[in-house]
Parts: C-alpha cells; sequence; structure tokens
C-alpha cells in the first residue's frame, strides 16, 4: 500500500514525462557537437570493491552484509596511485575523455563529500581525493574529465523502497519520507562534484533502472524526479552533458545516448530491446576485459584486433567508444590493460584521421568491414582479408585511393555500372584494421 501512495503522490507533483520540454543552450549544443568529433574514451571503474578483486557488484552477488562491508574502506590505501601516470597513459591511449566512477551501487564516494564520511578522503587511511588529483592532471593532458554517477546505493538506509538488488545485504527498509533525503544527498553530491573539480563534461547515470519492478519507465522519471535533477546539472555547468544508462530511449534533459556493450542498433547484450536510436550524441560502453570492476582471475581479456574492431565499429555508427579499465586496489592500472591501450594509442597515432571528427560512413557495413567519413574523405576500413572491395556507385568523382598507414597509392576503378571496385594490398592482413582512403572531388 505505502508503494501505491507513493506512486500516486509522484503523480500528482511530477508533470507527465511526454508534456516536458528541454531546449538545449547553445553551450551544451557546442558541447554536444564536441563530444561527438572525440570518438574515444576510457571508462574508469574503481572503488573499495576493487579490493575484494572480484568485479564491482561483489556486494550483491555475494549478499554482503552492508555495514561489514563497508569496513574494507578501513583498509583501503591505494599507495600505487599516480594521477600524472594515469593522464599520461590515457593520452598515449588516444583518449579525449575519461569517465570515473565517482560514486557507484555500494554507495562509497571516491571523492571528498559532506554528506557522509563513507567517502576516500574521511573514510580511509589514505585521506587524499583522487578525483581532485585525476582532474588537475588530466586537465594538464587536454582530457575532458566526465563522472559516472550511480543512482542506486547499496549503503544507505534512506534509500527507499528496496529496488530489484541489494536485498541480500541486510539493510533495513526505511520510511517513505526518506526518500526525499536520498534525492537531497544526491543533489548535494552532484553540485559537489560540478562545483569542485573544474570543467566537467558529462555526468553519465547508472542504476536508475533499478525500481523497474515497482514502477514502469515513465513512472521512475518522476519518482527519481529526473528533470529537477537534470536542470540542476545545466544550471551548475551549462555545457556538462547528461546520459542514463536506463537502457530506453532517451528522456527530456539527456544529452547522450548510450548503449551498454553494444554498437548502436544491436542488441546482443539483451538490454535494449526494442530500443531505437536517436539523433542525439551516441556512445558504446564496453569492458577491455570481461568486467567493469578489478577482477583478478576470469576476466579473460579482449585481443587489440577485437577493441580496434570494436572501436572502428562505433565509429561506423556516428558513436564513441568509451573503453573500460577496473584498476588494481593500489591504483595501478593492470599490465595488460595498459599494454593494450598502449597499442590502440599506436594505431590511432596512424590512423586517427579515420575515427576522430568522423561520422558514419556512407557505405553500410559489410563482410569485409565498415565505413566512416569526413569532408571529402571516405575511410574504408578492412576488418577481414579480402583483395578487393567493391562499393555502389557514388556520384561525385573519385580522386584518389591511398593507404592511410603510409600513403601509399592504392588502384582503383570508378563506373556506374560496376560502382567503385579498389584493390587490397596483400599487407592488409597483417592489421588489425587496415584504412583506405578515398578522396572525393566534393564533400559526401
Amino acid at each position: 500500500m505505502k508503494k501505491i501512495l507513493f506512486i500516486l503522490a509522484t503523480l500528482v507533483l511530477a508533470s507527465n514525462v511526454s508534456a516536458q520540454s528541454y531546449v538545449p543552450t547553445e553551450a551544451c549544443m557546442q558541447a554536444r557537437r564536441e563530444f561527438n568529433q572525440e570518438r574515444f574514451g576510457i571508462f574508469i571503474h574503481w572503488g573499495i570493491y576493487s579490493m575484494l578483486a572480484d568485479g564491482e557488484w561483489i556486494q550483491n552477488r555475494k549478499n554482503i552484509n552492508y555495514e561489514e562491508y563497508a569496513l574494507l574502506a578501513n583498509g583501503f590505501y591505494p599507495s600505487r596511485f599516480n594521477a600524472e601516470e594515469w593522464a599520461a597513459l590515457f593520452k598515449e591511449a588516444g583518449a579525449k575523455y575519461v569517465t570515473f566512477t565517482s560514486r557507484h551501487h555500494d554507495g562509497f564516494s571516491m571523492f571528498k563529500t559532506a554528506t557522509s564520511d563513507f567517502n576516500i578522503v574521511d573514510g580511509t587511511p589514505y585521506g587524499r581525493d583522487v578525483v581532485k588529483e585525476l582532474a588537475d592532471a588530466l586537465g594538464k593532458q587536454n582530457i575532458k574529465l566526465h563522472f559516472y554517477y550511480s543512482h542506486l546505493d547499496w549503503h544507505r538506509l534512506d534509500y527507499w523502497p528496496l529496488g530489484r538488488e541489494g536485498h541480500g545485504v541486510g539493510r533495513p527498509e526505511g520510511k517513505p519520507d526518506d526518500w526525499k533525503d536520498y534525492l537531497a544527498f544526491m543533489r548535494t553530491q552532484l553540485t559537489e562534484l560540478l562545483t569542485n573539480y573544474g570543467p566537467i563534461g558529462a555526468i553519465w547515470f547508472d542504476g536508475y533502472w533499478d525500481k523497474k519492478n515497482d514502477y514502469s519507465y515513465a513512472e521512475l522519471y518522476k519518482v527519481w524526479d529526473m528533470k529537477e535533477e537534470y536542470e540542476l546539472i545545466h544550471r551548475l555547468q551549462p555545457s556538462c552533458l547528461v546520459a542514463n544508462n536506463h537502457h530506453v530511449a532517451p528522456y527530456p534533459g539527456e544529452d547522450i545516448q548510450p548503449f551498454e556493450r553494444d554498437v548502436p542498433g544491436e542488441n546482443t547484450s539483451g538490454y535494449l530491446t526494442g530500443t531505437k536510436v536517436s539523433s542525439l550524441p551516441l556512445e558504446t560502453c564496453q569492458t577491455i576485459n570481461k568486467d567493469w570492476g578489478y577482477k583478478i582471475v576470469g576476466s579473460p581479456y579482449k585481443t587489440i584486433k577485437e577493441l580496434i574492431t570494436l572501436l572502428a565499429r562505433t565509429a561506423s555508427k556516428g558513436a564513441n567508444l568509451l573503453l573500460n579499465v577496473g584498476p588494481r586496489p593500489d591504483g595501478s592500472i593492470p599490465d595488460q590493460s595498459a599494454a593494450l591501450l598502449r597499442q590502440m594509442g599506436a594505431w590511432l597515432k596512424v590512423n586517427g584521421e579515420s575515427i576522430y571528427g568522423t561520422v558514419a560512413g556512407c557505405v553500410p557495413e559489410s563482410e569485409w568491414g565498415v565505413s566512416t567519413q569526413n569532408g571529402n574523405n571516405l575511410y574504408l576500413h578492412i576488418l577481414k582479408p579480402v583483395s578487393k572491395v567493391v562499393i555502389p556507385y557514388v556520384d561525385n568523382k573519385l580522386v584518389s585511393v591511398v593507404s592511410l598507414s603510409d600513403g601509399t597509392p592504392v588502384k582503383f576503378k570508378q563506373s556506374k555500372k560496376s560502382g567503385i571496385e579498389v584493390e587490397v594490398p596483400s599487407v592488409a592482413a597483417d592489421s588489425p584494421d587496415y584504412v583506405l582512403k578515398l578522396s572525393f572531388k566534393k564533400p559526401l
């Protein structure tokens, strides 16, 4: 009965989602355009859960008591954390922004907050604000900082009612009035994140879906009071973008449509049943191995071929790739993660022109690969060994075709009858993604 009353009260207090309007400011539109040029970012899942080395959902999966779990903070001392080294590695990888988990579902804040002592500065022997250090280091490298922020919380007692997850952690269910306190807590933390760490590129929400068993998605927008939350963000930093990993079509106030583990338009992960790709800037988040948070065993890494293929396929959909790394509890980036990031950076240093600043290519994905384009140039990403690529005729004179890696001319033919035929050099088979640059007389 109390949940029914809460729904009714929410419906009375909030306007219908479909009736709400959101008109982005010019600052926000400019930020969207810049985001849409960046194409590659690094996702960081790091918190006290890394101490258990079994992923970021360990508390929920193992039903660890919320009070016992909180004691992990007493031993959290990431002695090898070095923000300058992180920033240098991400720069070398070719990343344009970093999305950092400011607070995950376990409720532990990885930044200094006045809302509680359950944070890295006040609740651990480490006592340093890693977010402040990272913000400063990334700024020196001209890399933007974004914040992941969890809506759900397995720690706080005012998270009412309990959602789909966290029922086994021993946290008692609170009272309906507690929810107002929880919403105020989140607003305070978001204000801290957007006033204490300089310019922030985006707030990336997760956990909105937690109460889906009790409410429809339309009701969830009102339950969370997302309109006020989004307005707060845009008011504090007009150029800060909003993304929400809720797995449904974007709501008013959102500036990015994220896709979890899938390139836009696909649903191999099962998260996006029937969800259409919007006209907003797009982003795919995926892991460098199997897991988001650090896991010491059972998390096989993707190959550099798989990662670069993912990057190219994502860009070919007009989307950014947000590639996740889970640091160790001591604050170091796992060696294999670092090595793969450097390999991606080496490839981007040569082929970045075909990724950064591009839009989805006019040539559909084919068995040989995908395409991106920018201005007069069309880029064919050869992802599987072939001797020749044939693409549909383009009513635009093809001036030249070269290997993007070294500028070597490549033979081609163009005719209305046969389309465009491009010979693929045999060395393409040795590359994780061999890029051919087709330059036309006029913009595509």
